[in-house]
């Protein structure tokens, strides 16, 4: 595994058991009304590529440039995400909807030319006409309950449809179990 940062930057994860806690399904139910942003991640760690959707990825610094996403365990592409030394973030809008719900299909051939991908230089795939997608390498990796939590700093990025500061654009988030477009309509004056 590729470390740029020392491991003891994370913090251990809780190995204790509590008297109480929420059920899967308490839990579930707390999150369906907070809204993520969509995103595809893509890896490849030498026997060809794998893609999931995720509404995890959360920017974590500036400088250096550093993200974080989580992969169930159930994931299809968590044991090649395992391993990968680089992946890409393909960040969605609305306009890229079919590509998340693609992702998220259990069982598909995500490089079927459905939806049509190229592969970097760095041997990495890269959808084609996604709103912005960054490279990225993997820093660390932290195991927590059934998801494993992975940190990359950011190498190149390619943005496609910029988002001008204070615009709306056509953000893509997950919610509640369905996808929604944010846009002007949605934007609350304050």
């Amino acid at each position: 595994m590729f470390h740029a940062y020392p491991a003891d930057t994370w913090l251990e994860a809780p190995k204790k058991s509590f008297p109480s806690s929420l059920s899967a399904d308490e839990f579930k139910a707390l999150f369906r009304g907070h809204p993520g942003g969509v995103a595809v991640i893509t890896a490849n760690a030498g026997e060809g590529p794998v893609a999931l959707t995720v509404s995890s990825v959360v920017s974590v610094s500036a400088e250096p440039p550093l993200l974080i996403f989580s992969v169930s365990a159930l994931s299809s592409a968590s044991e090649v995400l395992s391993r990968a030394q680089t992946v890409v973030v393909h960040l969605l809008d609305a306009h890229d909807v079919d590509l998340a719900k693609f992702g998220a299909t259990p069982g598909a051939d995500r490089f079927d030319q459905t939806h049509l991908w190229s592969p970097l230089a760095t041997g990495e795939a890269v959808y084609d006409d996604v709103r912005a997608w960054v490279r990225c390498a993997v820093i660390d990796r932290m195991e927590v309950g059934t998801s494993t939590i992975i940190a990359v700093h950011a190498l190149e990025s390619r943005v496609m449809r910029d988002v001008q500061a204070g615009e709306p654009g056509d953000a893509l988030v997950y919610h509640n179990r369905s996808w929604h477009r944010l846009g002007e309509h949605s934007k609350i004056e304050v």
